[in-house]
């Protein structure tokens, strides 16, 4: 039987990322996010639904979540959901979430979009400092080169 396990999100964040260290050391952030969606009803209005859903982001990814993502900024999650259960105060507790095996930031950082034709700003594609996609690394792929960016004049041929 085949399966396939795999959610692709945009959304926004509701709230800054959460990062927090297991025993081992490794890295983990939870982040928030809410994806819209608009469809018409049965009396044939336009409506608006909004789902919140948990994302779980592991390792190198998750301190490059922390570091660059805040409150309402837009990113692209590509990942998988996950099932868990646990024990508190007596009670069985679950929950479903999305372990993220790619990240990627969209649009303007949260506090730059504020600032109205400063590098950064409305209309800005990218940052310099800040990391346009982060990935988890996958056992049977060598991780993509990052792309720097510079003019014709430095090509040394």
């Amino acid at each position: 039987m085949v399966s396939l396990n795999r959610v692709l999100l945009i959304g926004n964040l509701t709230k800054d990322p959460e990062l927090r260290y297991i025993p081992s050391g490794t890295p983990v952030a939870n982040l928030r996010l809410a994806v819209n969606s608009s469809f018409k009803g049965q009396d044939g209005q336009r409506k608006e639904e909004t789902c919140f859903v948990t994302v779980v982001v592991w390792s190198k990814q998750a301190e490059l979540c922390n570091q660059y993502l805040k409150k309402g900024r837009s990113i692209f999650v590509e990942g998988r959901l996950i099932y868990r259960s646990w024990e508190a105060e007596g009670k069985t507790r679950s929950t479903m979430e999305v372990r993220a095996d790619r990240v990627q930031f969209l649009g303007p950082p949260a506090a730059a979009a504020t600032q109205a034709g400063g590098p950064g700003g409305p209309g800005s594609a990218s940052r310099s400092d800040a990391p346009g996609e982060v990935s988890a690394p996958s056992g049977d792929s060598e991780p993509e080169p990052a792309v720097e960016s510079g003019t014709d004049a430095d090509v040394p041929f």
